[in-house]
């Protein structure tokens, strides 16, 4: 069983590279795919504020499935690591070990919006329950964190689209702004937690 999940582990890893590479080597537009991603970027946005806003949780699974908020917080500081050490080794001129680093965090981010997805879906939004200055300095990170996530999501994909396709020169110019903001929202997401956890779970 083990060598097979290894042997499948090897051969995803292999297409995926191979993925890359092709798309390195393909003259795409970038017109084109830019527009879909921000036309992408603002249909899921549009559906995470009617989960927030609109959607209103079923009962039936309160209190179950309660490690998720837990589980946010650490992909969000995995994720936060992982850019870290990305920045790291594109600065030491170490461009594959880059590309792990950033790929790496990219996956953390996709498996966060998927567990926060399920977690809102299950439990709605989470009241926070402080006052006073407290409150308002609750308030003031979770909308700058809110409004840089939105912003984020299609600079993101933009960013690696650029990256995939070799449009370095482009890719530079946009990660400079991608990567502060996708820092800051991967730290907030983790600061809201403890927020909510001193106050709210």
């Amino acid at each position: 069983m083990l060598p097979l999940l290894r042997r499948g582990l090897y051969d995803f890893g292999m297409d995926f590279y191979d993925l890359i590479v092709r798309m390195e080597q393909a003259q795409i537009s970038p017109r084109p795919v830019v527009g879909a991603i921000v036309v992408v970027s603002g249909l899921a946005v549009s559906f995470l504020l009617w989960l927030l806003y609109v959607h209103h949780a079923s009962a039936d699974f309160a209190g179950r499935w309660m490690f998720l908020p837990a589980l946010n917080a650490l992909l969000n500081g995995l994720c936060a690591i992982a850019l870290c050490v990305g920045l790291y080794f594109i600065k030491h001129h170490n461009r594959e070990a880059h590309r792990t680093s950033m790929l790496l965090a990219f996956a953390f981010s996709s498996v966060f919006l998927i567990s926060y997805i399920v977690n809102h879906t299950l439990h709605g939004d989470t009241i926070f329950t402080g006052h006073g200055s407290v409150r308002t300095l609750y308030l003031s990170i979770l909308a700058s964190h809110v409004i840089l996530s939105m912003v984020a999501l299609p600079m993101l994909l933009t960013t690696f689209f650029f990256s995939l396709t070799g449009r370095f020169a482009m890719h530079r110019r946009i990660a400079r702004w991608t990567f502060p903001i996708w820092l800051y929202v991967s730290i907030t997401g983790v600061v809201v937690f403890v927020f909510l956890k001193a106050y709210a779970y």
